[in-house]
């Protein structure tokens, strides 16, 4: 799937390049529609997959300060980066506004959407396997209800096209924001029928892994759910993951084997950015190591830009396993110890993030190492809030989720006589996620679900611009200026 996915994005992207021939776009040319197997194979993975990419700095998880999980995370009491490029303050102190530069970057994937809406159109009646078409129709509708959920959770609800609207491109129409429950429909709607039809899950050795799974559909319902605080939806879909059917299970070797290139396609992986260096390149380690910081490849490149701020990292426990990939104390190749105690320029701004493991072909910056953006213990410690939220009581059951996390990060074990009440349970439930997926875009989410976003901007990144709107991003002033005052900012923006 990395060869399929690059290949195919690229000879695509390419096209214009060796075509020379003269194309009427005034009127239907039958001749431009698909019209076999393979041309709605190429169309859908062009148009299902592209946005959902780690690549340079392109794609919605880019590693890059584009990319939406590393954007998240950065706002957050876990993430800082030590550059003084112009984008980074808005995003480190909470200065979001409409002109900020990145912070309105996703919305372009907005157009990706109506991509999707028009491939579906357009393979419908091209013939072929009927299982086949039905498939790569519920990859489409997954990537359309992926990629709402995404950003609507990023903006709040966001323009969706329909296929008529689409098809008349020269009727000068702006299309409005949905109102929240259009959106949220919209998203369950596209997500559930998916589900229905895509495979529960794909070996790591099938040529389809990679492609979206009905696990990957029911993750993104449970995090819409919990969004909108439907808990018992949440725990149905937690529940449905869980089931042997789909094969996911949590890494027990050690947290640092989930992120080696020897350990690819494990099975807690959900679903992760298919990275190689020719086309989808993740740019992980480039990011974060500083030029003295010893690799066994001596060829990767160190920007050294993102940190874990002191603060959050004196907050994970004695012993906590997840330390080993998150380094406050290293002996440089200079012969320096750097520390908190000794930042230098090293360290000024936090520990190393490390997480991922070296690609020992790397040259440069790219990794072949995919990119994880949801796994196993994701689903099990959203299992366990949601439990205690439906019920607003603390059950074993919950405590015992928790544990499966806490135990792999080799720490001791919670009782239920540990928690004196349900906020304290969520509280260290929530400071638990933290320790476990730091810069995997959960954080954000995470934060605002509990009420601490605002709170926790101004304790931990000592913003005096936080406020409550800020939960959702302001738009971009190209949208609002496209949108001749039917698309309509955010409040307070």
């Amino acid at each position: 799937m990395k060869k399929i996915i690059a290949g195919v994005l690229f000879t695509i992207s390419c096209v214009s390049c060796v075509n020379l021939e003269s194309e009427m776009y005034d009127t239907i040319n039958l001749d431009m529609f698909p019209k076999t197997e393979s041309d709605a194979e190429a169309l859908v993975t062009s148009a299902a997959y592209s946005p959902f990419r780690s690549n340079f700095y392109d794609g919605i998880f880019t590693n890059a300060a584009d990319g939406i999980q590393i954007m998240g995370d950065m706002t957050t009491d876990l993430g800082y980066c030590q550059w003084t490029d112009s984008w980074w303050p808005d995003m480190l102190n909470f200065n979001f506004t409409v002109n900020s530069e990145r912070i309105g970057t996703p919305y372009r994937y907005v157009r990706d959407i109506s991509k999707m809406t028009l491939t579906i159109d357009r393979i419908k009646d091209i013939p072929m396997d009927d299982n086949l078409k039905a498939r790569l129709t519920a990859e489409l509708r997954c990537g359309r209800g992926w990629l709402g959920y995404l950003l609507y959770d990023w903006f709040g609800p966001i323009p969706v096209a329909s296929l008529e609207q689409l098809q008349n491109p020269m009727v000068d129409e702006v299309v409005p924001r949905l109102s929240k429950e259009k959106m949220v429909e919209f998203i369950e709607t596209e997500l559930k029928e998916a589900a229905k039809v895509l495979p529960a899950n794909y070996g790591s050795a099938d040529p389809d892994y990679g492609r979206f799974t009905a696990g990957l559909a029911y993750t993104v319902l449970m995090k819409l759910y919990m969004h909108e605080g439907r808990w018992a939806d949440a725990e149905a879909c937690a529940r449905e993951v869980m089931k042997p059917e789909y094969g996911y299970g949590l890494v027990l070797t050690s947290y640092k084997d989930i992120f080696t290139l020897e350990n690819e396609r494990n099975k807690e992986i959900i679903w992760a950015c298919q990275s190689d260096r020719s086309g989808n390149m993740a740019l992980w380690q480039a990011h974060v190591l500083p030029s003295v910081y010893p690799t066994k490849n001596p060829n990767i490149q160190k920007w050294s830009g993102y940190r874990m701020p002191w603060a959050f990292y004196h907050t994970f426990e004695p012993g906590d396993e997840r330390l080993e990939v998150l380094v406050g104390d290293f002996v440089g190749t200079d012969g320096i110890r750097y520390n908190e105690s000794n930042p230098e320029t090293v360290l000024w701004g936090g520990a190393l993030p490390i997480k991922y493991g070296e690609d020992p072909d790397a040259v440069g910056e790219a990794s072949q190492i995919d990119w994880i953006v949801y796994r196993y213990a994701d689903v099990l410690t959203s299992l366990a809030e949601v439990i205690v939220r439906k019920d607003n009581a603390i059950s074993e059951e919950a405590v015992s989720l928790l544990n499966e996390v806490r135990n792999r990060a080799g720490l001791t074990k919670y009782e239920l006589s540990d928690f004196m009440s349900v906020q304290d349970f969520l509280d260290k439930l929530l400071l638990e996620r933290g320790h476990e997926f730091w810069f995997e875009g959960l954080r954000r989410s995470d934060l605002i679900r509990h009420g601490k976003y605002i709170e926790y901007a101004k304790r931990y990144k000592g913003s005096v611009t936080a406020v409550d709107y800020m939960v959702v991003m302001p738009l971009p002033q190209s949208a609002i200026n496209e949108g001749k005052g039917v698309v309509i900012q955010n409040e307070g923006y």
